[in-house]
Parts: C-alpha cells; structure tokens; sequence
C-alpha cells in the first residue's frame, strides 16, 4: 500500500477540518490586528485589541487540542457557534458598526461552520449571526443609506453564503466517502489478485516438483533395471555352474561350501528382485491390498540404507485390518520415505516403531523416531516443496507423500514432535463402511496417546 494510500484510509474528516480551521482563525486574528492599529481610524483600539486577544486565546486553545488530534469543544457546536456571533458583533460595535470591515467575519464563521458541522448547525449559526447583525442595528442609530443598505443586505448575503458553503462542504464529504470507498474496494481487489498470484505460484511449484520427482524415479528405475540385467545375467551363470558342481562327487566340506555360495547368490538375486519391483513403473490403479505388507516391503528396501545400521526398528501391527482400496506402489513409497526419514533422524543405537491403529473408519500408520525433534519455527514448513533440513535433502519427500496419501483419500500430518522424538501418522479409510459411503468423519489429529487394545507381532529389526 503507497503512502498515499494509507493516508486516504486513515483520513478524518474533523481532524482535517479542524486544521484548516486554526488557520481560519488566526488569520481572522491577525487581519483584525492590521485592521485596529494600522488601517482603522483609532477609537476605541484599547476595547478592540482586548477582544482580539480573547479570540487569540481562543484560537491558541484550538491549536493546542488540534496538535493533539482533538476538537475543541466538539461536543459544543451550538455553544461555539453563539460566542462567535457575539465575538464578531462586539468588534463590530466598537469598531464602525454595520459598515464594520469586521461585518465579513460572519462569512468566515460561516464558513469554519459549513466543513465542520452538519448543515443544521451550519443553519442555525446563520440564524445566530443574523440576529447579531440586528442587535448591533438595534444598539445603534441607523441613519445613513449606506448603513440601511447593509442592514437589508448582510443578512440576505449571510443566507446566501450559508446556502453556498453547506452544498460546498456536502459535496466535498460525498466525494471524500466515495473515493474511500473506491479506495476499499480497490486495496480489496489487489489483496483477491495477490492471494491469487500467490496460490497460482504455488500450484505451479506443486506441479513442478512433482514432475522433478516422477523423473527422478523413472531415471532410477532405467539405472536399477539396467544393473539388475547386467548383474542377474552373470548371476545365473554362476547358479548354474554351483548346481553342476553340487551334482557330482564332492567332498562334504566342499558341497558345504558351494552350498553357502548357492545361498548368498540367492540373496543377491532377492535383492535385484526388490530393487526391480521397487523401480519400475508406477501402477495407478487401486485394488485391495494388505497394508502391513506394504509396510513390510518399504522395510525391506529399508534394510539396505546405509543409515540403517546400528538402529532397532520395531513394528506394532493391529489385527483384523480389512484390506485397502489403494494404489500399492505410491503406498509403498510413502512409507519408505518416512523410513528413511525416521533414520536419518536417529542416531546410533536409537529405535524406530512403526504402529498401525483403529480409529472409526480410519487405519492409523504412525512412525516415530527417537530423533532431535522438528524446531517450532519449521514445523509449519516441512510439507513444502523444496524446503529439506538435510545437507543433501531435496526437499521433496515429504511433499509428494502428503500429495499421494490425499490422493489416495486419506491424511498425512506432523502428530507430535520434541526433543525426544517425532511422530508422523498416516490416517486411510478402511472398513466395509467406508466402502457404502463418503462421508465418514475425518480423524483426529490430536498428538498421539498410549493404547491399551493395540495387539499384534513385535518384530525387532536389528541393524547389521
């Protein structure tokens, strides 16, 4: 918002009023100080110059409240308004009389009246000054045409001022609340077109880290389908020569041995297996599948993170979990995300549970490491794409896993995190419920308290 900007929206129109009233005033002042000892003819100067003084008095009080953001007598308009009308009819009969110079300060007043006031008392000030000018008639002889003249005229010429100032200062304030309200509306509509820009800015991050990712994992995949076959073609070569050899007449010590080969091959060809399974193409279709086998075959990717030595991971699996309308490969890459994530917050020697839960119509997969915790000051962070606290993050893991799990219907949040640890849970619709209707309640997302009903294997995981 441009100071300009800022300055019509904190516009007052009393205290600007007020303002240009001071200078009204002390201008009156000071023209009435020329008037009584430079131009007028000298009678009467000492009465003369008091008034005036009790109008620089007054006028100073103003200034005072005015430089403290108040109004003078607010609350007193009609007070106000008399006082002046005598002010002025008391110069005037000390001074000419109705030919007076001081006669045009009732235009004056008139018009301090008109911008500060409503127009009824702008009206009845006329008729206060009105009737000042005709007492001063009344206390003096009129004898002359001239002061004839402008005892007929100065009140015509009052109305008229008064009729002249109160449509002025009506269309002054009608113009000063519409362009207030047009400069509503328009910071209105800059805030609507910068949130839109702002939203618009991060769907297209949303869209762009997503497709960084996808290539990222069709990249890996290519490298892990190509080792598998350059690796796995040598690897049946060897198996078979080991089955040949076990075949014939070998020493026990040795078909021992070639045994142990025969097994560690195996153990390689599983692996290539995982890693292949684990790579290749996405499937985006749901069906029914066991989500602790799903959880068990991100572990089984898991164990060959080279985070992963030295820490216990422990699973706590609920019975009777019916089986889950999803998309398995995105599932499963949800899950080995927040696994690694969960050791790379782990030192040595620390563990890692994985807990499935019943709540309602939800499955609840809770991951808790004994980590350092997230910083208050980040937590409101970490599902953004590109923001990672790891020297060699991305910064999109977190990010494309909330992606996944809402679009497989269901919720991925921060439940708790301290200096003694962190828990991510992972809310999915289950039961036959769910299947019959789509407005099963949402769960809660209270930090995660101990259960009592939760049974199911333990199944310690040691690192190598």
């Amino acid at each position: 918002m441009s100071a300009q900007e800022r300055q019509l929206d904190n516009f007052d129109w009393e205290l600007a009023t007020q303002a240009i009233t001071v200078r009204i005033r002390w201008f009156g002042i000071c023209v009435g100080y020329v008037l009584v000892n430079l131009i007028g003819q000298g009678h009467n100067r000492g009465i003369l110059n008091a008034i005036l003084l009790l109008g620089a008095i007054y006028a100073l009080l103003d200034t005072v409240w005015s430089l403290r953001g108040r109004v003078f007598l607010s609350e007193w308009p009609i007070f106000i308004s008399f006082m002046e009308a005598l002010f002025i009819g008391l110069l005037c009969h000390f001074d000419d009389g109705l030919l007076s110079a001081f006669r045009f300060y009732y235009f004056l007043s008139l018009l301090v009246c008109a911008i500060r006031y409503a127009p009824l008392v702008t009206w009845v000030t006329f008729a206060l000054h009105s009737l000042s000018y005709v007492t001063l008639a009344l206390t003096r002889q009129v004898t002359t045409r001239d002061e004839i003249s402008a005892l007929i005229l100065m009140p015509i010429f009052i109305g008229w001022v008064t009729w002249a100032c109160v449509s002025l200062s009506g269309l002054l304030k009608w113009a000063s609340d519409r362009l207030r309200d047009l400069n509503g509306k328009l910071q209105q509509n800059q805030a609507l077109l910068e949130h839109r820009i702002s939203e618009r800015t991060r769907q297209l991050q949303e869209s762009q880290a997503m497709l960084v990712q996808q290539e990222k994992q069709a990249a890996f995949g290519l490298l892990a389908a190509g080792i598998a076959h350059e690796v796995g073609n040598p690897l049946a070569a060897i198996s078979s020569l080991v089955q040949l050899l076990n075949r014939r007449n070998i020493e026990e010590e040795t078909r021992g041995k070639l045994s142990l080969v025969d097994d560690q091959l195996r153990r390689i060809q599983r692996t290539l297996r995982e890693l292949v399974d684990f790579s290749r193409p996405a499937v985006n279709e749901q069906t029914r599948c066991d989500i602790h086998a799903m959880i068990d075959a991100a572990l089984n990717i898991a164990k060959y993170y080279k985070r992963k030595k030295g820490k216990t991971i422990v699973t706590r699996y609920v019975e009777n979990v019916p089986l889950l309308m999803i998309v398995r490969d995105q599932l499963v890459q949800v899950f080995l995300n927040l696994i690694l994530n969960a050791m790379d917050a782990t030192e040595e020697g620390g563990t890692i549970e994985i807990q499935t839960s019943r709540e309602d119509f939800w499955l609840r997969i809770d991951f808790r490491d004994d980590g350092q915790g997230v910083p208050e000051h980040l937590q409101g962070r970490i599902f953004r794409p590109y923001f990672t606290t790891k020297a060699t993050g991305t910064g999109l893991g977190l990010f494309v896993s909330r992606n996944i799990v809402e679009q497989n219907g269901g919720r991925i949040e921060l439940t708790k995190t301290s200096p003694a640890g962190t828990t991510f849970s992972v809310f999915l619709e289950c039961g036959d419920e769910v299947a019959e209707t789509t407005d099963a309640p949402l769960p809660k997302s209270d930090p995660l308290i101990p259960r009592d009903n939760i049974t199911g294997l333990d199944q310690g995981m040691p690192g190598g």
